[in-house]
């Protein structure tokens, strides 16, 4: 509700891998045990802490991102995901000051003065007392403008380690410790190459957020951070507000491959295309055999590589989406998608035959190929985008083309990225691009558009 005063905070950390999404989803569990409804947002191009924190909340998470969106966008998704709500949780990335640069552009930090949010951060203590005072006092100085509002100790190794740590921030800063959580035994939240294994394919997911919550209610002064969230003051108003699409093509069916292998989806991608008609029908390469009526076909992420064999063993479906595929059925795949439309995927020096569409193979990597953020101008001709269409996106794979792939057609030139390589992305045969290249929706509106626009026959 924007001009209203709706209670938020943001929890960052001094860097990755400190304690930020324990945290986030512990406050997320405990404040809903509570019988608060909670608005969880991420910062950054996330999606598997994204899906992890609506889990949490039991409400789609809303990513924020000051590069790949514009302000105003930012603020009208931050009121709309938290009308409801009686406070907004928003998760930081990487450091608080971490940026693009020096500066420290399109950090966590001036993400949090954007949207007028207190900012509590959490700090790794392992094998340091004293020592965390100063990186407190730091972030505190660093820029007086971020409301840092409390700390909360991560990794806690003994009750005195605790006491000294406290007093040395009491007397050094004026900001308050909200809580101390030990060092755990167990890892709650396993990892792999791309982050946390996802919420979809963890095997226990309820019961690891009910872990979680009640970690955090025992560690950390939960009442304290409901009273910070409560300081902030109202929502900041966007100078505009973004208008509606004139597409509208109700009727039309689009498939989205939905499954333990694939779930990287932004919600407001997917409400771009219902609120352009689209009905959207989720299917799952792992466990459907059979192909439903559509008129186009949104092929996300995911962890393909982890399900290679399951998803090759699957004939049926593979066959089905070839036929359509080749029939001219539009396609908009992102990354695992791409991996999957492919002929082949080669994990571990195993090929396991995918959808053959692309005449392409693709192999995992022990390395990332791409990480980061995307700039492209579409350059060809394609079904979605008008030629001269400027892309702002983000890539994070740990796959490449094989050598042995054949030459496709690519649409996209980057000035920044990886992509499929050689400066250019966007895999093009018939009706199908397929890209390393993650959009979100509220930085190209048209690409909804134009995805809407193809699956209802119509042209650019």
């Amino acid at each position: 509700m924007v001009g209203t005063k709706m209670p938020r905070l943001v929890i960052a950390g001094l860097a990755g891998d400190s304690g930020k999404s324990l945290v986030s989803l512990g406050l997320i569990g405990a404040l809903r045990n509570r019988g608060l409804t909670i608005a969880p947002f991420k910062k950054g191009p996330d999606f598997i802490d994204a899906a992890w924190l609506g889990a949490a909340a039991l409400a789609p998470c809303r990513n924020l991102d000051t590069f790949m969106m514009p302000q105003d966008a930012i603020l009208a998704s931050l009121a709309e995901g938290s009308r409801e709500a009686a406070l907004a949780v928003v998760e930081g990335n990487r450091g608080l000051y971490d940026g693009m640069d020096a500066g420290g552009s399109h950090s966590t930090a001036q993400l949090a003065k954007l949207i007028g949010a207190p900012v509590v951060l959490v700090v790794d203590v392992t094998k340091s007392t004293r020592t965390v005072a100063a990186q407190v006092l730091g972030c505190r100085v660093m820029d007086p403008e971020v409301d840092i509002a409390g700390v909360i100790l991560n990794r806690v190794g003994t009750l005195r380690q605790e006491k000294v740590i406290r007093e040395a921030i009491a007397g050094a800063t004026d900001v308050p410790v909200l809580g101390a959580i030990p060092r755990l035994r167990d890892q709650h939240l396993p990892s792999r190459h791309l982050g946390l294994v996802t919420a979809m394919e963890h095997p226990e997911t309820r019961e690891t957020l009910a872990r979680v919550a009640a970690l955090v209610a025992e560690h950390v002064d939960v009442p304290a951070l409901r009273a910070v969230a409560g300081k902030a003051g109202e929502l900041p108003q966007p100078a505009a507000t973004p208008e509606a699409s004139p597409v509208a093509c109700p009727g039309v069916r689009i498939g989205m491959l939905q499954d333990r292998a694939f779930s990287f989806y932004y919600p407001e991608n997917l409400r771009a295309l219902e609120d352009r008609g689209a009905e959207i029908v989720e299917i799952s390469p792992l466990d459907h055999d059979e192909l439903p009526d559509l008129d186009g076909l949104y092929a996300g992420g995911g962890f393909p590589e982890e399900h290679a064999e399951a998803l090759a063993a699957n004939r049926p479906l593979r066959e089905a989406l070839r036929r359509v595929i080749d029939d001219g059925l539009p396609v908009w795949a992102e990354c695992g998608g791409l991996m999957y439309l492919s002929r082949a995927l080669v994990k571990d020096g195993q090929s396991h035959e995918m959808v053959g569409a692309l005449p392409v193979v693709v192999e995992h990597t022990p390395r990332p190929q791409g990480h980061g953020y995307v700039e492209a101008s579409a350059d060809h001709a394609n079904p979605f985008l008008a030629e001269g269409t400027e892309l702002c996106g983000h890539e994070f794979h740990y796959s490449r083309l094989a050598p042995e792939s054949e030459q496709v057609p690519t649409v996209f030139g980057l000035s920044r990225g990886i992509g499929v390589g050689g400066g250019r992305d966007g895999l093009r045969i018939a009706n199908t691009v397929a890209t390393y290249t993650h959009l979100h929706a509220l930085a190209t509106p048209a690409w909804a558009d134009g995805l809407v626009r193809a699956a209802a026959g119509s042209p650019l």
